[in-house]
C-alpha cells in the first residue's frame, strides 16, 4: 500500500467529524482513498463530508455511536451491505467522559475499547477478503499509568473525579486488543497497529470539569501531530509487514509490561466477546 496514492482503497475512520479523525479522513481522501466517516452526529459530520467531496474527494457518512452496541451492529451491517472492500479501519474515536454506556459498561471503556472491539470483529471478514488490510487503533501513552484491569469496575459508572484512571485502562485495552489481533485473531493478510498520537488537544477531553481540563490540556500538541502517526500506520509501506506493534512519533516503542501480558490480552478478548454477545439484538 503506497502512502501517497490510495486510489481504489476504502478506509473507515471512527470519530472523524473533528480533531485527529477529521484530519486523517481529509488527508486520506486527498490521496485518493474512498473514506467512510463514522460518527454519532450526521449534522456535525456532513459538513466534513461535503468539504471533502467539494475538494474532489470521495467520502460518505456512517452513523455510529460506540457507546451503544446496537448502533455498532447497525453501522457494521450498513457497511457490509454495500458490498465494498474495506482496506483500512482506523479506530480513532475516543472519550474521556464520565458515565455508562447504553448497555451498562463504564463509558470510557465502553466507547474506547468495547464498541471498537465489536465493530472490528464484525468487519473482519470483509477486511480479510480485502487483504492486504490494516487495523489502526489510536491508543495513548497514558496506558503506562494503568495498574491493571478491574473487571468489575468496567460494569459500573466512571468512579474517579478526573477520569484519568479509566482513560488509562481503556488505552491499555486498545494495545492489548491490537496484540491479540496480531496473534491470529485478525486472520491472514490483516495487520494491526496501535499508536500514541502525541498528547493531543482533542475533543476527547471536552467533558472533563474545566479546572481539570485546563491542567490536562494546556501543554498538548495540535491535532496535526496525531493525524501524522495514524496516517503512517494506516498507509506507510515501511510498516506493511509489521503486526501488533505500538508506535510513537512514527517509530515502534515498547509499551508497558501489562500491554505485553498475553494472558491479560486473552482474558480481555474473552470477556469482550462474552459481553458483546450477551447484548446482541
Amino acid at each position: 500500500m503506497s502512502d501517497n496514492d490510495l486510489t481504489g482503497k476504502v478506509v473507515m475512520v471512527t470519530g472523524s467529524n473533528t480533531g485527529i479523525g477529521r484530519l486523517t479522513a481529509e488527508q486520506l481522501a486527498q490521496r485518493g482513498a474512498r473514506v467512510i466517516l463514522a460518527a454519532r452526529s450526521r449534522e456535525k459530520t456532513q459538513p466534513v463530508v461535503d468539504a471533502i467531496v467539494a475538494a474532489g474527494g470521495d467520502a460518505e457518512f456512517a452513523a455510529l455511536d460506540l457507546a451503544d452496541l446496537d448502533s455498532v451492529r447497525a453501522c457494521a451491517d450498513a457497511i457490509l451491505a454495500k458490498g465494498e472492500p474495506l482496506h483500512v479501519l482506523i479506530n480513532n474515536a475516543g472519550h474521556a467522559s464520565r458515565g455508562q454506556t447504553k448497555q451498562g459498561f463504564e463509558l470510557i471503556f465502553g466507547t474506547n475499547h468495547l464498541g471498537h472491539f465489536l465493530l472490528t470483529k464484525l468487519l473482519l471478514p470483509r477486511m480479510r477478503a480485502s487483504a492486504p488490510a490494516r487495523i489502526v487503533n489510536v491508543a495513548s501513552k497514558n496506558h503506562y499509568g494503568a495498574k491493571g484491569i478491574d473487571w468489575e469496575a468496567l460494569r459500573r459508572p466512571t468512579s474517579t473525579l478526573t477520569n484519568i484512571d479509566e482513560y488509562a485502562v481503556s488505552k491499555l485495552c486498545n494495545i492489548l486488543f491490537t496484540k491479540e489481533l496480531a496473534r491470529g485473531k485478525a486472520g491472514e493478510g490483516v495487520h494491526s497497529y496501535a499508536l500514541h498520537p502525541g498528547v493531543v488537544r482533542s475533543d476527547a477531553w471536552r467533558r472533563i470539569p474545566w479546572g481539570f481540563r485546563w491542567i490536562v490540556t494546556r501543554f498538548m500538541l495540535p491535532t496535526e501531530e496525531g493525524a501524522r502517526v495514524a496516517l503512517y500506520c494506516a498507509t506507510s509501506p515501511e510498516v506493511a509487514d509489521d503486526d501488533g506493534l505500538y508506535y510513537h512519533e512514527c517509530k515502534p516503542r515498547r509499551p508497558s509490561p501489562l500491554a505485553e501480558d498475553e494472558a491479560l490480552a486473552k482474558r480481555l478478548w474473552e470477556l469482550s466477546e462474552e459481553w458483546t454477545s450477551a447484548h446482541s439484538s
